[in-house]
Order: structure tokens, then C-alpha cells, then sequence
């Protein structure tokens, strides 16, 4: 399994089906890469970037938790 993969697994159990457009949004908008050249090298900045912006979308300590998933895949 990629590394996206696996970061869009994780995310499905916060976002639902919205997960792989939302990750695959972040990985385009702040790490400037497409969604399948992920790799463990941007996990920390990808963490990042989904613990400011998820907290749109779901109360912050979701958001942070989503985050520290997403560092660990």
C-alpha cells in the first residue's frame, strides 16, 4: 500500500468519503506534489496541514488526533 493510501485510510475513519479529496487537496495546496508522490518524508508538514485546515471541519482535538495519525503512517 502507498503511503497516500494509507494516509487516506487513516483520514476515512474522521472524514467519511470525503477523505481522499481532502488529503489529496492538502498534498496539492501546501506540499505542491501530486497525491501519489507521497511519501514518508512529508508526513510531518502533511500533519501540519491537515491539523490547521481539519479543524474546519471537526472540533480541534479530532483534528489534532487526525494529525498525529497521519505523522505516524
Amino acid at each position: 500500500m502507498s503511503v497516500y493510501q494509507d494516509v487516506t485510510t487513516v483520514s476515512k475513519n474522521f472524514l467519511g468519503p470525503a477523505a481522499e479529496m481532502f488529503i489529496a487537496r492538502q498534498c496539492q495546496l501546501h506540499l505542491k506534489i501530486e497525491p501519489p508522490m507521497l511519501n514518508k518524508s512529508h508526513l510531518a508538514e502533511l500533519a501540519r496541514a491537515v491539523e490547521v485546515a481539519g479543524v474546519r471541519y471537526m472540533e480541534a482535538a479530532k483534528s489534532k488526533e487526525l494529525a498525529q495519525q497521519i505523522a505516524r503512517c
